[in-house]
């Protein structure tokens, strides 16, 4: 799949898009999922825009409910982080359990698990920049739960690779995977591989029943850990050029809306942080995947340092990545404005969201 990056090719993208074959496919690799992802941990589209889209097309919660659903997923995700900060990074709710290995297995990094219809796909995701969601969920479930690694180093080394990746999505999805934001660890067997897959592989270190997996000793093929290296090349940029007497609205990597403050005067700055990118980095691919999309902005200039050290009162949207700006910050999209309060979980969540959306 290919990710187009002018506003117009991803408009098209949502009003090309079926809910209802998304509701009986999706889970398979082949189904209908909307490949919307990239767009939305970008900002560059929001949730409440793609639901707007839906809706202007006769399309509501009936027919739309699952992918809507999916994306409070998102949201769900995006309020953790709002809440915890960098305590998303860590086990929320209790240590993973049975870790024997750090870092990340080796047969990952090279494609080599045995498990074919998943190697396929390692083989060329660093160059691809994307897995569909259940190939995430099945490389979770076989490193951590299974190869009995930390979820923490494989999660970063997937994100730094990532088109559409997302802080809060990656690192809280690993760990639903891993039973440290849930309440039971994500198993997958080889049978529910092949369903999904369209594979018909026998005879691997998954192909048994669920309840022996638990139970599984650590697979040769799992056992020898490695250290990815997540490499981040700091971008070229100009100096800014900034005229005084107009407005400044800041864009993130996560906050690249288009129409935000669209048609007025201003001074556009897409700022990326080096403190961020030591903590977190991203490749060459995915670093230009977001210049691409800056590039629907007109007059967006790229400042690769400090939010502080520009010394300006800007303008910006309300994200977790800019909890430290100092500014006029103006509201985070969302489907759920004036839902207060910590939901544990998605369903509670979920529960009073979607009687909002009725």
């Amino acid at each position: 799949m290919e990710f187009p990056t002018t506003l117009e090719a991803v408009y098209a993208r949502i009003d090309a898009f079926d809910p209802a074959h998304y509701a009986r496919s999706r889970n398979f690799l082949n189904g209908g999922v909307s490949y919307l992802s990239p767009y939305l941990s970008r900002g560059f589209i929001t949730v409440p825009q793609v639901v707007a889209r839906l809706k202007d097309r006769g399309i509501g919660m009936e027919q739309a409910e699952k992918f809507i659903q999916e994306l409070a997923w998102r949201e769900f995700y995006t309020r953790t982080w709002f809440q915890r900060g960098d305590g998303i990074f860590t086990d929320i709710r209790h240590p993973q359990e049975g870790v024997l290995n750090k870092g990340i297995p080796e047969a990952v990094l090279s494609a080599e698990t045995g498990i074919r219809s998943l190697d396929t796909f390692l083989a060329t995701f660093p160059q691809r920049g994307y897995l569909h969601n259940h190939l995430r969920m099945y490389l979770a479930a076989i490193t951590c739960n299974v190869g009995k690694y930390h979820w923490s180093e494989p999660a970063a080394w997937l994100y730094y690779h990532l088109l559409d990746g997302d802080l809060a999505s990656n690192a809280l999805s690993w760990q639903w995977c891993a039973g440290t934001f849930s309440n039971k660890l994500y198993y997958v067997n080889q049978e529910n591989i092949n369903k999904y897959t369209g594979s018909r592989q026998q005879g691997t270190f998954l192909d048994c029943t669920y309840e022996e997996l638990p139970l599984l000793q650590v697979p040769e093929e799992l056992r020898k850990s490695a250290k990815a290296d997540l490499v981040f090349t700091p971008p070229v940029t100009k100096a800014l050029e900034i005229q005084a007497d107009l407005p400044t609205f800041v864009y993130t990597h996560y906050t690249l809306d288009p129409t935000f403050h669209e048609g007025e005067e201003g001074n556009r700055i897409l700022v990326l942080e080096p403190s961020h990118f030591a903590k977190h980095p991203m490749s060459p691919r995915t670093i230009q995947f977001i210049y691409d999309l800056a590039e629907n902005i007109p007059g967006m200039q790229i400042y690769y340092g400090e939010y502080a050290s520009l010394h300006i009162k800007a303008i910006f949207r309300d994200h977790p990545i800019n909890a430290h700006f100092e500014g006029i910050r103006e509201a985070h999209p969302t489907l759920s404005p004036g839902l207060l309060g910590e939901f544990n979980s998605f369903f509670s969540y979920w529960n009073k969201l979607s009687k909002k959306l009725s």
